[in-house]
């Protein structure tokens, strides 16, 4: 039995033959809300809103399917790029124009209507699915509303979505998206509108019928199809204990429990010398500006983009693993809301992106969503310095090099990263018993999406 189906998700796997992810894009349930504050509370979505998730699967693309993909990912380019250009030059004309006159729009229903015209007049375009198109369209909308939402609020430039840009032949990966009306699955396989057929591999069995695919290949050359369904909430049986999580670079994860503590991986580390014979492969066989690559080359670029993808779907698996673990185990968690970003400015860049702490807390978020667990996000303002015995706080910043922590109010000497853990239960309520008896002050809890 594949080891992905004991996390009751779908895992990235060689040995097991499947190939395939499940994300758990559940949205927010009926009555959450946004309270603001420093904490927050993820709860499961009930059954009325439990929201969606994809299930991804490895497909098997025959050489007459793998051009009819590629001809109609030319047409959905093609559109990218007229719409791409039509908000260029309406963007240019209303810059121009005084204030008071009337100003051109560039939204989805206007891009629609550009569209129609153009497969009416257009029969390369016609010979394509109209879906695919319309979907790109979509895509195109909400990827600029984006952009000039992050304009409008005044978000830091680095932080900013850009606006849409030209997808060149070369260097954008095809992605296609099918609403129901344009697919269906019969025999096994997936037929897309077109008379495109394709083979799945299939992994799993869905627990619902889908209701969109999308399809879309990687850097390796693959392709996969994503489909999209209900999401199922399995609850877990109670087992009356709570845990607090830290985040860090030596270790993971730091937990209040000692069989649930996450050590570093290392994945990355341990291909480096792999991935070092790569680098020299390719720049010994660079070619000059204006050349064509050599097979060696290509070869060698191929091999270091196999690696770092089989990194990455080991730290992703490490994370769901463990994820699962702490989920059966416990019936509510406290974990440090950290955003490791901050990380890629520091000495300890390289470390800390290997821990893969963004992703692996995530991967927790969204088990215990799945499972009916209650994963409370904590501030991490400040956990380093108050002790989880008696809640006062050290007067200054404790350097990185100190890894126990003395309190010099009640003299109680513990593991830095093992007292922030239990500083993550006492904020979140869970240790009630740890600070005179009540839970600490501040902001009501969140529900997160």
């Amino acid at each position: 039995m594949c080891p992905c189906s004991l996390m009751g998700v779908i895992a990235t796997g060689e040995g097991c033959g499947c190939v395939a992810l499940v994300r758990m894009a559940v949205r927010q349930g009926a009555g959450g809300r946004d309270l603001g504050g420093g904490e927050g509370v993820v709860e499961a979505a009930g059954a009325d809103g439990a929201g969606h998730a994809r299930y991804t699967f490895r497909l098997r693309v025959s050489s007459s399917a793998h051009t009819l993909l590629m001809s109609e990912w030319d047409r959905c380019r093609w559109v990218w790029n007229e719409c791409v250009a039509k908000s260029k030059q309406v963007h240019a004309w209303n810059k121009n124009r005084p204030e008071g006159t009337d100003k051109r729009s560039c939204g989805p229903a206007h891009l629609d209507r550009m569209l129609t015209g153009a497969r009416a007049g257009t029969p390369w375009l016609r010979e394509g699915s109209s879906v695919p198109q319309q979907q790109l369209i979509r895509d195109f909308g909400r990827s600029k509303a984006k952009a000039q939402k992050d304009v409008r609020e005044r978000v830091p430039q680095q932080r900013r979505a850009g606006m849409p840009k030209w997808k060149k032949k070369h260097e954008s990966l095809p992605t296609l998206n099918y609403t129901r009306r344009s697919f269906r699955l019969k025999d096994g396989r997936l037929h897309l509108a077109g008379g495109i057929a394709l083979t799945v591999v299939w992994s799993r069995d869905m627990p619902a019928d889908p209701s969109s695919v999308r399809v879309y290949q990687d850097c390796l050359g693959h392709w996969y199809a994503s489909f999209v369904v209900l999401a199922e909430v399995r609850p877990l049986p109670g087992t009356g204990r709570v845990i607090g999580i830290d985040w860090g670079v030596k270790e993971t994860a730091t937990t209040t429990s000692d069989a649930h503590d996450l050590p570093h991986a290392q994945h990355g580390r341990k291909a480096r010398e792999k991935l070092s014979r790569y680098d020299r492969m390719m720049a010994r066989r660079k070619p000059a500006k204006g050349q064509t690559a050599s097979n060696g080359y290509r070869e060698a670029k191929k091999w270091r983009a196999k690696t770092y993808q089989k990194i990455a779907r080991q730290r992703q698996d490490t994370g769901r693993k463990w994820a699962k673990k702490v989920v059966t185990d416990h019936d509510a968690i406290a974990v440090e809301d950290f955003r490791p970003k901050f990380l890629a400015r520091t000495t300890m860049a390289k470390k800390a992106a290997d821990a893969a702490i963004g992703a692996t807390k995530q991967a927790l978020i969204e088990m215990g969503r799945k499972h009916a667990r209650r994963v409370h996000l904590v501030h991490p303002a400040h956990t380093t310095m108050d002790c989880a015995h008696c809640g006062a706080r050290a007067k200054h910043a404790l350097p990185l090099g100190m890894r126990t922590y003395t309190c010099t109010t009640c003299g109680t000497a513990s593991p830095r990263d093992k007292n922030s853990a239990h500083v993550m239960l006492i904020r979140a309520g869970l240790n009630p018993a740890g600070v005179e008896g009540i839970r600490p002050s501040g902001a009501l809890p969140r529900t997160a999406a």
